[in-house]
């Protein structure tokens, strides 16, 4: 491993590489990560050089989002893809004041990783103590006799929308209020639609925001995920200690009428290009994976869906919600990302249904639920499902 330090650089060796960002949560305040792809001028060559939450795939898949969390975003960077005309990419993250966050300080014990063929290769951690930004420039890979990286460490005044401007980006911005318009002009030929600039909204739904439906955008939703992360609690020397097992899971009713469980409990991981269509990516057993557990729905199969029931479950560990700080967060491509917190917890129930998505009419109606159960039976019993249930095990 090469420990980088502010400035520091190194030579890559080219191929497939990937660039973890992993930061610890300020309360619920997180940050954003994001990539830019630049010209020999420092800009991009188009709003589409810009890889983050909203916009996961840049340069026909050599920088795209493998993965991202609330303390956590990966990028999956094909060095050998990358175009001729792009001499570097640049790793940011912003604080998303959105969720309370002010400066980068409340962040120290940020650090990237760079991996390659699964192994960590390189990393680096600026130190955030003082830092009073609310956005940083971590680090750079540069054409340098191949590929290079460097630490950069730079501190930037202003969030993800002006940092994104300074590269070039057009940004949509929150509209100001306006005046009635004036009488519309005599009709004339509509020209040619100029692109529409980047949103970088994310949706949070809450009591005062339970659902919001979402929009085929193409020929299907492609691949949703949903990323379930929490504070996991410390571990003792052998151990034990006050650490938290969280699973997620979900209840699928198709729309044949099949119902059916996907979840780490009975081995159940489901598949994602056969039925259920849903598919578990692993079980973080040890609490020592940065970006959680997910779930891969395949949306090009949305139509066999009728509705699809979110949950979590602690399967070892005493139920303290407050200190758990859990959070969902569904992403699709062309789509911008939902957020929903694991408030209002019971330590005298182990289960919180979280959310159900829901066909209606070849949408996705997303519904915050957030209620606490006994167990899946209860929560089957509240949304009508009509499962067995038996005591099982992930061994």
């Amino acid at each position: 491993m090469h420990s980088l330090q502010t400035g520091g650089n190194t030579q890559l060796d080219g191929g497939a590489i990937s660039v973890a960002i992993d930061w610890p949560l300020a309360g619920s305040a997180g940050l954003d990560a994001s990539a830019y792809l630049l010209g020999a001028s420092g800009k991009v060559r188009t709003d589409a050089d810009m890889v983050f939450y909203n916009q996961p795939s840049g340069a026909n898949g050599a920088v795209k989002v493998a993965g991202n969390s609330s303390t956590n975003l990966r990028f999956d960077v094909d060095l050998a893809a990358i175009p001729d005309e792009i001499d570097k990419v640049v790793f940011c993250v912003t604080v998303d004041t959105s969720a309370g966050g002010s400066t980068l300080a409340r962040h120290d014990g940020l650090k990237l990783t760079v991996s390659q063929g699964g192994a960590a290769i390189i990393d680096y951690a600026p130190a955030l103590g003082s830092a009073t930004e609310a956005a940083l420039m971590v680090a750079e890979l540069y054409r340098r006799n191949g590929w290079k990286i460097r630490a950069v460490g730079q501190g930037f005044n202003g969030g993800l929308g002006p940092l994104a401007r300074s590269f070039g980006i057009d940004v949509a911005d929150e509209p100001a209020p306006a005046p009635p318009p004036p009488p519309p002009p005599p009709p004339a030929p509509p020209p040619a639609a100029p692109a529409a600039p980047i949103s970088l909204s994310k949706i949070s739904l809450d009591k005062g925001r339970p659902s919001i439906s979402l929009e085929k955008r193409g020929s299907s939703f492609g691949e949703i995920q949903v990323n379930l992360n929490w504070n996991r609690g410390k571990k003792g020397f052998f151990g034990g200690g006050n650490a938290i097992d969280l699973d997620l899971g979900c209840l699928i009713e198709l729309a044949d009428g099949q119902m059916t469980v996907v979840q780490a409990l009975g081995r159940r991981f489901g598949s994602f290009h056969d039925l259920p269509f849903v598919a578990l990516s692993g079980d973080d057993r040890t609490g020592d994976v940065a970006g959680g557990e997910t779930m891969r729905i395949n949306g090009g199969q949305w139509p066999a869906f009728r509705r699809i029931a979110i949950f979590a479950y602690i399967y070892e560990g005493a139920p303290n919600w407050s200190s758990t700080d859990g959070v969902v967060t569904i992403t699709a491509p062309d789509q911008p990302p939902i957020e929903v917190r694991m408030t209002e917890g019971r330590n005298d129930r182990g289960f919180c249904g979280i959310a159900v998505l829901e066909n209606e009419g070849g949408q996705i109606k997303v519904t915050r639920l957030v209620e606490y159960f006994r167990d899946h039976s209860e929560y089957d019993q509240r949304l009508g499902f009509g499962l067995r249930w038996t005591a099982g095990s992930k061994d």
